[in-house]
């Protein structure tokens, strides 16, 4: 049966059609995204320089670091929820208001109170951010142009994980601690201006009441959980500090959890756990973000301490996995290739590519650099693939007027993944090293300071090189295993679907 060019233009007219400049669009929340994602990494060089002229303490470096990550983390749901109640553009332009507030602070800060406490309130811009730019993308864009879309944006977060470093030992060797900081405020002018001028403003048309104990309760026990993780390594896991902690998070999430499947207008709808597509891309995502986010924490380590490469030099080494993501997704190949397998067969390979990618790594890195350039284009590889199939799974699972709240599903799971994986990993390498080398240090610098001979220090820094392939090939495991899991998962569900 054929249509009449009349039916034909009405079937075109009942698609949904994306915004007139959805692409440059785009191109406005992924320079405010970057500006985020710059700010997880960039301070990691600037450690030297805050100790000798802040006069920091080490506990003050950590908190100068962690104080964004914890509030970033631990605000994520609340402010896609913000998002989807109150407008995505009123939060994307307030995110980008606080950030750069935040950032005019910590660059001008006099001491370590002061850069923590402006830390903590870029967190706060950051989790804005980081919600409703993906849920913009969800809202501007068909649904066959969202997986470029979302592939774009997921590059983008992997070129800010990468150029972190790049960027911050750049401007360390021409200006002075500060230049980190104030580098945000053209960015997020620029896109504050472009945000007020393009974006359209979406939010839930329902307009549910606000779940303000949920909101609490979600950012007390996410931020609970993220701490407990993060001072397992430095404070033992079996200390009570982290204990105590992980027992408050614990608690917490419960109470959250029962809260919201008790309210009639829950922050977060406990019923999206009983899609197999959402769980299994949750799934998914936690274990990819484990075994990359703490793999790659280990591999600069392997480069600077094992082989001898200086910060800048490391992180020009580790760009190939970056530049590789940002190729397949700025061409749009890999959403073609995720088009043509389907999202569980494109997870599941990713995944498993990335994990040859850190087998790899771990075993053939004693062959020199060529046998770790070829394992980062395959995690790169995979990842430019199962990554946005993974972010895609999630959002589409969830309704568009809760895309706030997706969003921010996906950066706490992004989150929770990564700082499991440095904790986790570490673990591992720290217990094998402590195995191979009996000795009172706990640390490879100390250990090498403890050394009396070349002979013991080379015996000491292959002790090191054996915790490290060790640690690699645990994160390997996980990927491979997420990538089964979540490839079964989300094919049940596409069956169940088409049933």
């Amino acid at each position: 049966m054929t249509t009449s060019p009349q039916e034909q233009a009405q079937a075109a007219e009942a698609r949904p059609q994306g915004h007139p400049q959805r692409w440059l669009i785009l191109g406005v929340i992924c320079l405010a995204q970057l500006t985020v994602l710059l700010d997880n990494t960039i301070l990691n060089v600037a450690i030297p320089s805050l100790t000798s002229e802040l006069g920091a303490a080490t506990s003050d470096i950590q908190w100068m670091i962690n104080a964004y990550s914890l509030v970033q983390s631990g605000l994520l749901l609340t402010a896609g929820s913000a998002a989807d109640r109150y407008g995505r553009k009123k939060m994307l332009a307030t995110g980008l208001v606080l950030f750069g507030i935040g950032s005019l602070v910590a660059g001008l800060a006099q001491s370590s109170g002061q850069l923590i406490a402006a830390r903590a309130g870029m967190g706060i811009g950051g989790a804005l951010l980081m919600t409703t730019t993906l849920a913009v993308a969800m809202q501007i864009f068909t649904p066959e142009e969202q997986p470029k879309a979302i592939g774009i944006w997921a590059a983008v977060n992997s070129l800010g994980f990468a150029a972190g470093p790049l960027i911050g030992g750049f401007m360390l060797d021409h200006f002075w601690w500060g230049a980190i900081f104030l580098i945000n405020l053209p960015v997020a002018a620029i896109g504050l201006v472009a945000v007020v001028a393009l974006v359209p403003e979406s939010k839930n048309p329902q307009g549910d009441r606000p779940d303000l104990l949920g909101a609490l309760l979600s950012t007390i026990g996410m931020a609970s959980l993220v701490f407990a993780i993060i001072s397992g390594p430095e404070h033992g896991w079996t200390s009570g500090r982290v204990l105590a902690t992980a027992a408050v998070a614990v608690v917490v999430l419960g109470a959250f959890a029962y809260w919201e499947s008790r309210i009639p207008y829950p922050m977060l709808d406990m019923h999206f756990f009983r899609n197999r597509r959402f769980t299994g891309a949750v799934a998914g995502a936690v274990l990819i973000t484990f075994g990359m986010g703490g793999s790659l924490f280990l591999l600069t380590q392997h480069m600077q301490f094992v082989l001898g490469y200086g910060p800048l030099e490391a992180g020009l080494r580790t760009a190939p996995l970056a530049l590789m993501i940002v190729a397949l997704n700025f061409t749009g190949l890999a959403a073609k290739w995720s088009a043509k397998l389907g999202t569980p067969v494109s997870i599941g390979l990713g995944m498993t590519a990335m994990a040859a990618g850190l087998v790899s790594i771990a075993t053939l890195t004693d062959h020199g650099y060529p046998g770790t350039l070829l394992g980062l284009v395959l995690i790169g590889a995979g990842a430019a693939v199962a990554s946005p199939a993974m972010a895609h799974a999630i959002m589409s699972s969830i309704p568009p007027e809760k895309a706030g709240v997706g969003a921010g599903v996906n950066g706490t799971v992004a989150e929770f993944g990564q700082g499991l994986g440095v904790a986790v990993l570490g673990a591992v390498l720290n217990s094998r090293f402590a195995a191979l080398i009996p000795v009172a240090a706990v640390s490879l610098p100390s250990a090498l300071a403890e050394a009396g001979s070349d002979a013991e220090r080379a015996r000491i820094t292959d002790a090191f090189a054996s915790g490290l392939e060790t640690s690699q090939l645990v994160g390997a495991m996980a990927v491979l295993a997420g990538g089964v899991i979540a490839a079964a998962l989300l094919r049940r569900a596409e069956r169940a679907e088409s049933a």
